[in-house]
């Protein structure tokens, strides 16, 4: 079983409270010993009973104890009442210095400036000139920053009201999605039937056309391509059609293999 606690009140039995005494002075004045032997303390304890006995302890002399506690005391004494003037002291300088920036407060509102002279007057004009000066330049670097920063904000504006007026000025004109080819196509005419084998491209057509037994590139519309080609071929004879007609379509050949 634990040692149950002991609640710490005046015992009111009078024999519980002198064997309670007894036990426990006895136990601090072993503590006592035992701290100043181990420690190397300098330990004193006095204990009145309530008759008014009298139990001490000392380590190393009571009245030396006493003494040294003494002059402690007093130093400790001295010492807090140095801090006190000290602190007093320094309360003083800085109510001094806070009622002299009062005034000189004042003095730069415009008042109080009876107790001056005229050089001091001189030295406050002077101060209150260069603070001029440097409230002017704050003042001129913030309106420049503003007036960068409006004009930034105006560029960005206009690029932004360009830029809607670009996408709707596209939106109006047609897109072009079918694929242009970069070069024209030339196709062979037959010179029997004279009719194309294929189509056109920007209004031209390549047509064959012979000339003094050569094949040459004629260019020109179907129409015109077709008569003339059907007049030529009612005045030549019909070998010179055959060789014609193979010249053409070798000349052909080449064409659509190149």
């Amino acid at each position: 079983m634990g040692r149950g606690k002991i609640e710490i009140k005046r015992i009111e039995n009078a024999n519980s409270r002198q064997v309670t005494f007894s036990k426990r002075r006895a136990g601090l004045l072993k503590k006592a010993h035992e701290l100043s032997v181990l420690c190397d303390a300098e330990v004193a304890v006095i204990v009145f009973s309530k008759s008014g006995k009298l139990f001490e302890f000392s380590s190393s002399g009571m009245k030396k104890t006493l003494s040294r506690y003494g002059n402690y005391q007093s130093s400790s004494d001295s010492k807090a009442e140095n801090l006190q003037e000290e602190d007093c002291k320094e309360v003083d300088l800085l109510k001094d210095e806070i009622s002299k920036l009062q005034k000189k407060h004042l003095q730069l509102q415009g008042k109080g400036l009876n107790i001056l002279s005229f050089k001091e007057l001189q030295n406050l004009e002077q101060q209150l000139y260069h603070a001029l000066i440097s409230v002017r330049e704050r003042k001129e670097r913030l309106l420049a920053i503003q007036l960068e920063e409006s004009r930034l904000k105006r560029a960005e504006l206009e690029n932004e009201t360009l830029r809607r007026q670009v996408q709707e000025l596209r939106s109006f004109l047609p897109s072009f999605t079918h694929y242009v080819p970069s070069y024209i196509k030339c196709f062979a005419i037959d010179p029997k039937n004279a009719v194309l084998n294929h189509g056109f491209f920007d209004d031209s057509n390549c047509s064959l056309q012979k000339t003094n037994s050569d094949t040459t590139l004629q260019l020109g519309l179907p129409g015109e391509a077709h008569n003339r080609r059907k007049k030529e071929g009612d005045r030549e004879s019909p070998s010179s059609d055959s060789v014609t007609t193979n010249t053409t379509r070798g000349t052909a050949d080449r064409i659509s293999l190149a």
